[in-house]
């Protein structure tokens, strides 16, 4: 079954444009100009990644982004026009798990596609069961509980937390994250180590405002406490 894309842009010119680019790479391409439409359209028939632009009509990106993670773990793809500002951090802290930025080369845009794709759908090759503070982890299971209650991750946070877990009390760096879980280091950009570390947080922190498990270990990256 071809890997199917749903395209979230209010702009035809640009949809058209996306929808020739994937195709042409062996996507499956639905469509929607808004936030309201592209819900219906997921609620429907799902879809393997979704690519949303940010300034939408109506309920935008962020929103989007949202009220997909109420209720899934699809992988999806932010597209601004400002990176320079604080959408793209707060496009990631709203539940995407990667972004790119206009105007973009549809070769760049499909190379973070396929990487996104590889990383959620492969293993994670641990076997281990892991307990650290009231949370634990069972990595081949995905599971993570925290005082006994499932945790809801996204692929991303989950693979996140397995790298830190299998490396419990060695700093990592934002580097050494980003090569690990996104798999590549050429379009890599600290901030989506940054959001997710936050998100990260708020699902198995107590506290996550003065974290005890995942620390900052200021000026080199970040560590579990083991």
């Amino acid at each position: 079954m071809p890997t199917r894309v749903l395209v979230v842009e209010d702009d035809q010119r640009i949809r058209q444009a996306l929808r020739m680019a994937l195709e042409d790479e062996g996507y499956e391409i639905e469509e929607a100009e808004d936030a309201e439409s592209a819900l219906a359209r997921y609620a429907r028939s799902g879809a393997d990644l979704v690519l949303v632009d940010l300034m939408l009509p109506g309920m935008n990106g962020f929103d989007l982004c949202r009220e997909l993670r109420q209720s899934s773990g699809v992988p999806i793809v932010i597209v601004t026009a400002r990176a320079d500002t604080h959408d793209v951090v707060a496009g990631l802290e709203a539940g995407a798990d990667d972004y790119v930025t206009k105007p973009f080369a549809p070769k760049e845009l499909t190379a973070r596609i396929r990487a996104l794709l590889r990383r959620v759908a492969s293993p994670t090759g641990q076997t281990e069961r892991f307990t650290f503070g009231d949370v634990e982890l069972q990595p081949e299971a995905g599971i993570v509980r925290r005082d006994g209650t499932d945790v809801s991750l996204t692929k991303t946070e989950f693979r996140l937390l397995c790298e830190l877990a299998h490396n419990a009390g060695i700093v990592l760096s934002r580097e050494q994250l980003l090569e690990r879980i996104w798999g590549y280091d050429y379009f890599g950009d600290a901030r989506l180590v940054d959001a997710h570390i936050r998100r990260l947080r708020t699902k198995i922190e107590r506290n996550p405002a003065n974290p005890t498990l995942v620390v900052t270990v200021r000026g080199l990256g970040y560590k579990l406490q083991p």
